[in-house]
């Protein structure tokens, strides 16, 4: 029955798209799609699989990372930066790039775009960190799609949306060519004669006048081109942020079936490069007495910071055993050498028996040895960053997310980071670009140059290990392949903590450790909730 439910979708939506193109193909413009920029003001009505939304959700996501990487690694309106913004939005986002195609080629584009748009804007209207982070990134989007438009396409996108900015005509442009270089110190007679103007209200370019970049006369500020982008983006940032906070109250009502919010929940974070839960290449390759070494060259610094506590405390808590026992399994660690690690280093603070019956169940558990026999997955950076942040006691968590600034130059220091160094990560910490801190942290301890870190994309403490082996081993010809490049949809995390919560709920009662050592992993299932199921 679900079979013939989902061909007679299928069917819809086929039938859906070629009635639509075909209506496009009559050059009937004024349909949904008409123009490659929008602002996103209708919501998509249309049926779509759990697939298919899935899909798309996932593209976009991807979509908005590259927009973050490139717009930290470069000076966001050089050549070097619309070179591989081009580069980058050609593979995953085409109709970013203008192309010399009919309306009715780019329907498709049009439509995942409008979609895509609409799905993340239900994952990231959750709290203020996603808000802020989805706003930035969708702004910094539109800005380099808006610059790639002619004149013509952007006089049409301000038409469809009610913005009343006109562009001159070439005589009032020589006519008032000496004024515009008089009224700006960026202009020049040889760049005007290259620039489109256009009159807006001076009310609306307030920022442009009062920084002496504009021509005023009649109550219109006569806006080059390039500076035009700052206005059309004020007012898409004012329609976006009010977006947000609507769709944050109306998603709690949402009635549904259970299917789409355990989606929205993970897709903030969603890990979309190497599944790291089978790793039979490398089972077994690291030894035991290797670790402590390992983990001052080649782990990340939330890693590094377990190990530390693991060695000087001989303990950790639930949060931080879950974290760093994944990781050291994606090393390659067989369970008998995990159990081995473990054991041999809690029984310095307890008997061996206690750790058999509080302990090494667990263990088992996250190799899929027992309990539901689920090989768990684990955590990514996202996971990481956007799980349950670490209490007293606790040596969890992201240190650029959860650390105090000070401590953590502190920490950056005693690793022999450079002082200049330390400030561009924390200049990354202030922006709330953790991942991106951390990237820069890998630079640095690895001593990478400009050209090697450009290419460097770090999602998961796994792959930081991998990517720092393979330098510190001379193993460099074709670094870039090992970044994340896969467009199938990730894999999800059944691991079972709480750091699978979508945002920290200060009211719940905690859990004293203990009372979590003695618990089995499915009565931990249990506390944490429904899982995401994407198969």
């Amino acid at each position: 029955m679900e079979v013939v439910k989902t061909k007679r979708v299928r069917q819809q939506n086929g039938n859906f798209k070629k009635n639509r193109q075909k209506r496009l193909s009559n050059d009937e413009r004024n349909v949904e799609y008409n123009h490659r920029l929008q602002f996103y003001h209708t919501p998509p009505i249309e049926n779509i699989t759990l697939h298919e939304f899935e899909e798309m959700a996932v593209t976009r996501l991807k979509v908005l990372k590259q927009v973050e990487n490139i717009g930290i690694k470069f000076v966001k309106g050089r050549e070097e930066y619309r070179n591989v913004m081009e580069k980058e939005l050609r593979k995953l986002m085409p109709i970013a790039i203008p192309k010399n195609h009919k309306v009715d080629d780019e329907y498709e584009e049009r439509r995942r775009d409008h979609i895509s748009h609409f799905i993340l804007r239900l994952a990231y209207c959750r709290s203020e960190d996603l808000r802020r982070w989805f706003i930035a990134q969708e702004l910094d989007l539109f800005r380099f799609r808006f610059l790639q438009e002619n004149k013509t396409s952007i006089t049409q996108f301000l038409r469809d949306n009610n913005l009343h900015y006109t562009p001159i005509s070439m005589e009032e442009k020589t006519n008032l060519g000496d004024k515009f270089v008089k009224a700006s110190y960026a202009l020049t007679q040889a760049t005007i004669e290259h620039i489109d103007f256009y009159k807006v209200p001076f009310t609306e370019a307030l920022d442009l006048v009062k920084g002496r970049k504009v021509y005023i006369a009649k109550g219109y500020a006569y806006v080059p081109h390039n500076d035009l982008v700052s206005i059309v983006m004020s007012a898409f940032r004012a329609h976006l942020s009010h977006a947000l906070a609507l769709t944050a109250r109306a998603v709690p009502s949402l009635e549904e079936d259970n299917r789409l919010l355990p989606m929205l929940s993970n897709i903030s974070k969603q890990y979309l490069g190497e599944d790291y839960s089978n790793k039979n290449t490398k089972t077994g390759s690291i030894a035991l007495e290797d670790i402590d070494n390992l983990a001052k060259t080649s782990y990340p610094l939330c890693m590094r910071q377990l190990h530390s506590a693991l060695r000087e405390d001989h303990h950790l808590k639930h949060g931080g055993r879950q974290q760093y026992g994944l990781f050291i399994k994606g090393l390659g660690l067989t369970m008998e050498q995990a159990l081995k690690f473990w054991r041999m280093e809690f029984s310095k603070k307890m008997d061996g028996d206690k750790f058999e019956k509080q302990y090494a169940y667990n263990i088992r558990h996250n190799f899929g040895k027992e309990g539901k026999r689920v090989n768990y997955t684990p955590y990514s950076c996202m996971k990481i960053i956007m799980g349950t942040p670490p209490g007293a006691g606790d040596n969890h968590g992201c240190p650029f997310r959860h650390t105090d600034i000070k401590l953590l130059k502190q920490r950056l220091a005693s690793y022999k980071v450079p002082t200049s160094g330390i400030e561009q990560i924390a200049d990354l910490v202030k922006g709330y670009h953790y991942q991106l801190a951390c990237t820069k942290y890998f630079e640095l301890t690895h001593n990478l140059d400009k050209d090697e870190a450009s290419t460097l994309s770090l999602q998961h403490p796994n792959q930081y290990f991998d990517a720092s082996r393979e330098i510190l081993s001379g193993k460099q010809k074709d670094r870039g392949n090992r970044f994340p490049q896969s467009s199938s949809v990730s894999q999800r995390s059944n691991l079972p903590s709480q750091s699978s919560r979508s945002e920290v709920n200060t009211s719940s009662p905690v859990v004293e450790d203990d009372l979590l050592d003695r618990l089995s992993q499915d009565e931990l299932d249990q506390l944490d909730g429904p899982k995401m199921d994407t198969s």
